[in-house]
């Protein structure tokens, strides 16, 4: 057993070796174990997860999960899933090897879950981070099959509501808008459907005012406390959008107020979302309207478009969707009346052929 006592610290060490995966052999050592059993645990653990045996504690797989996805996803959405694991997953599953887990194991903790009322969308969010990491263990770890497969899902990926503003109520929600950096802020987001991060990373120079558009590049994001500029969320948040004539002329006295002494480059909302949120906070007491979240003033845009009878096509790609099917899987309930109007259409063209 290759776990040795450090006679001059009084603590214990792992030193042994293994094989990396191009098939060399490698030495790992590892210092600092307060006791032996925890030396022994940890060496038995590692070399577990260099041989690729589901023979292993979830958490030693989820350690795996993370290292080797860590080249391949966002920091913010590595983060968001490391959250979700740390609160709802490895309390839970973190000590179970995963020969153990069976469908039970997942319904119960599911059961735990949907106890906590979480959102659909929240819920079906935490549930499907499990079942990537099963899915991860079957592919590379030799786990016979996901314990999720048979346990069923919970949540779903559709909002059961959807909160917005109206245009009418976003004119009153701005009237109490106190300070002109927000007013402009919150402009931008309802009439140009940005998200909260891409407001925050705006630079004067991504405003074309020649061809009238707003170009996208990139989004603001805090990462471990520490605020930075980042890829945007997908390839076709990258865009540019046309701006109203109206919107363009309060941008443009806005920028032309930071010219004095506001570089090209220089962010033109160098605060973090904490700013719009408190003041949104207060025109929605001011205005006595309902509370929204930052992210609705994009949904409310999305509203905007639909009811002025504007293409999916043109919604999704001013939203950066992805495709058109996301902007219709988000969507589809603000066309209420397009299954009538469709049935309208071709009742009217059936009439006219029969004439």
């Amino acid at each position: 057993m290759p776990v040795y006592k450090d006679e001059k610290r009084g603590t214990w060490y792992v030193s042994c070796y293994y094989k990396d995966w191009e098939g060399n052999r490698k030495l790992k050592k590892k210092r600092g174990f307060e006791r032996r059993k925890d030396a022994v645990k940890f060496e038995r653990e590692f070399l577990e997860k260099q041989g690729k045996s589901s023979n292993i504690t979830f958490e030693v797989l989820y350690e795996a999960y993370t290292e080797d996805m860590s080249s391949r996803l966002r920091l913010t959405t590595q983060e968001s899933k490391t959250a979700i694991a740390k609160n709802h997953i490895l309390p839970f599953f973190g000590n179970l090897t995963l020969d153990e887990i069976t469908p039970i194991h997942v319904r119960k903790w599911q059961a735990r879950i949907l106890a906590k009322r979480y959102t659909n969308t929240y819920t079906n969010l935490v549930n499907s981070q499990l079942v990537a990491v099963f899915n991860y263990a079957v592919k590379f770890y030799g786990l016979a099959e996901s314990p999720c497969k048979n346990a069923g899902r919970i949540g779903s990926n559709k909002s059961e509501s959807m909160n917005f503003y109206t245009h009418d109520e976003f004119l009153e929600f701005l009237a109490c808008v106190e300070n002109v950096p927000a007013a402009v802020g919150f402009k931008i987001l309802f009439y140009m459907g940005v998200r909260i991060g891409e407001l925050l990373a705006l630079s004067a120079s991504d405003f074309d005012f020649d061809a009238n558009v707003l170009k996208i590049t990139k989004n603001y994001q805090v990462i471990k406390g520490e605020g930075g500029i980042f890829p945007p969320k997908t390839k076709k948040s990258v865009r540019e959008i046309p701006i109203p004539q109206a919107l363009m002329e309060s941008v443009q006295q806005y920028l032309s107020d930071l010219h004095l002494y506001w570089q090209p480059s220089e962010r033109i909302f160098p605060c973090s979302k904490m700013y719009f949120t408190y003041a949104r906070d207060k025109a929605v007491k001011a205005s006595g309207l309902k509370h929204i979240r930052l992210h609705d003033f994009r949904h409310s845009h999305a509203s905007l478009l639909i009811q002025l009878g504007l293409p999916v096509l043109v919604v999704s790609e001013r939203l950066g969707h992805e495709n058109v099917s996301t902007t219709l899987n988000v969507y589809s309930h603000l066309y209420p009346n397009s299954r009538i109007e469709a049935a309208n259409l071709i009742d009217d063209l059936i009439k006219k052929s029969g004439e």
